[in-house]
């Protein structure tokens, strides 16, 4: 007969039992220990780069009013200027000749941020932040406050640098903008709505974001408002990325966008500004248009890459290398132009002086030019052709397309620096549905260059009348493509 000892395995079970629940506990606090591993401790970072974070306040000069009228008399002055009124002859009473000549008051015009570059008082910030500023005042973190120089500022890239009289300080550490990744987390510290180092955090949500400026975005999910404008943008290794600069917004304030300047730019930009306190681009006077998927499937190009050449102008570097209106630009240095907005910023970062190659699309085919890249100026105004005479030829051979032309005078030639095309006469149905306008001149047809009324003629009749067919035009100085679709 067995003997069961019912003590022994009454705590057997009993231990078996704490050994178990005791385990199936751990589970889930292992589990959240991990969680809480994973999220981010700022606050090592903050102590790290919070001292190099400063308060820039950017005063105004106003003419102090003083005698008569005073505040009172503006206003009224300004609502006869509002509603276009005749400014009354108010009289001004002699100026007493022991009265003190009027004095300047200086006003608050706004506050941004910035953070020091270097021990001897180098600070970056937004060129909108201290535009149009009579003074700088800025402020660090122990309170002490120092009247700026603004070494330079830079509209394009909105970055600029100021300088105080101090040594010692604690400069930030940049970073490698390569290296971010979307996803990962950044913090930043500023002075929103004027509220000195405030820290806000997030992820990265987006590298190389386009909002048509000069410089691609990062794009964050930090929490950033007016007063952020300057302040740095921080890894998680302490390392400064970014310029935080514009938001999205439509009250004012976050909504969870916000664009910071990628740090490898801004460097580039303030060491020019640093050295001259100007930025030094280059160009190559084109005018560019994006190329669309519908165009670029036309003209035998394939994807839609690069930059449609709108217009160039007479003189210009790539006048001089042979760049033509109507051609497309898919690489520069060997570099392909995805995007239009591409080449500004590369031939923008090219110094002046430097001889660059060219990759052109043009009439079914690819070619190479080399252009001098020249220093950015202003845009010169765009003369337009004027009808002087009496066009020869007429031809109703594109009537199927909506399409009547006829013959370029010598002088329309000579005024839009071509040789040759026609001149759209009426453009109706299917060639004004593509955009096409009365005063276009058609200079290629199906990729094939037309210089007279015979030449359009001829390739209209190559042409399979139930498929669209891609025409370059130019329109005064400008050139684009239209992809016309016959009725069917």
């Amino acid at each position: 007969m067995i003997q069961i000892d019912w003590k022994k395995l009454h705590s057997c079970v009993l231990t078996g039992a704490l050994a178990l629940a005791a385990s199936v506990a751990l589970v889930p606090a292992t589990s959240a220990m991990a969680q809480v591993r994973t999220l981010p401790d700022f606050t090592d970072l903050v102590e790290q780069v919070g001292p190099s974070v400063v308060n820039i306040r950017t005063l105004e000069k106003v003419a102090a009013r003083t005698g008569p009228g005073g505040a009172g008399e503006e206003e009224m002055l300004d609502l006869f200027r509002r509603f276009g009124l005749p400014i009354p002859n108010i009289p001004r009473p002699s100026p007493h000749p022991k009265r003190p000549a009027p004095q300047e008051d200086e006003q608050p015009r706004g506050v941004g941020s910035g953070f020091i570059l270097t021990a001897d008082g180098l600070i970056m910030t937004n060129a909108h932040v201290v535009d149009g500023a009579d003074e700088v005042m800025v402020t660090l973190t122990d309170k002490r406050e120092f009247k700026a120089k603004i070494i330079g500022a830079d509209k394009r890239s909105d970055v600029a640098v100021v300088k105080i009289e101090a040594t010692g300080l604690p400069a930030v550490k940049v970073g490698d903008v390569s290296r971010l990744k979307v996803g990962e987390w950044v913090m930043a510290i500023g002075s929103p709505f004027g509220l000195e180092n405030t820290v806000t955090a997030g992820i990265v949500s987006a590298k190389q974001r386009d909002t048509g400026d000069f410089l691609p975005f990062i794009q964050t999910d930090v929490a950033i408002n007016p007063g952020n404008s300057g302040g740095p943008l921080i890894n998680m290794r302490g390392e400064v990325v970014g310029i935080n600069s514009q938001i999205y917004s439509r009250s004012g304030g976050s909504m969870g966008i916000s664009f910071a300047i990628p740090m490898d730019e801004a460097v580039r930009v303030s060491e020019q500004l640093r050295l001259s306190g100007r930025v030094s681009r280059g160009r190559i006077g084109v005018q560019i248009d994006q190329v669309t998927k519908e165009v670029a499937e036309s003209i035998g190009l394939g994807k839609p890459v690069g930059a449609l050449v709108r217009g160039v102008e007479v003189g210009s570097p790539a006048d001089k290398a042979g760049v033509e209106a109507g051609d497309i630009i898919t690489k520069f240095d060997g570099k392909v132009v995805e995007k239009s907005i591409d080449l500004p910023r590369m031939v923008g970062g090219t110094k002046p002086g430097t001889r660059s190659t060219l990759t052109v699309f043009r009439r079914g085919s690819s070619k190479e030019l080399t252009v001098t890249i020249a220093e950015i100026e202003a845009d010169k105004p765009v003369q337009k052709a004027a009808d002087k005479e009496e066009s020869p030829r007429a031809s109703s051979a594109g009537q199927a397309l909506g399409l009547v032309v006829s013959e370029l005078t010598e002088t329309q030639k000579k005024e839009l620096k071509i040789k040759g095309g026609v001149k759209v006469d009426a453009a109706t149905d299917a060639a004004a549905r593509a955009g096409v306008r009365e005063g276009d001149v058609i200079v290629a047809v199906a990729n094939a260059t037309v210089t007279s009324v015979k030449e359009f003629e001829a390739a209209l009749s190559k042409l399979d009348k139930t498929k669209p067919v891609n025409m370059l035009l130019r329109r005064g100085e400008w050139a684009q493509y239209a992809v016309i679709r016959p009725a069917r």
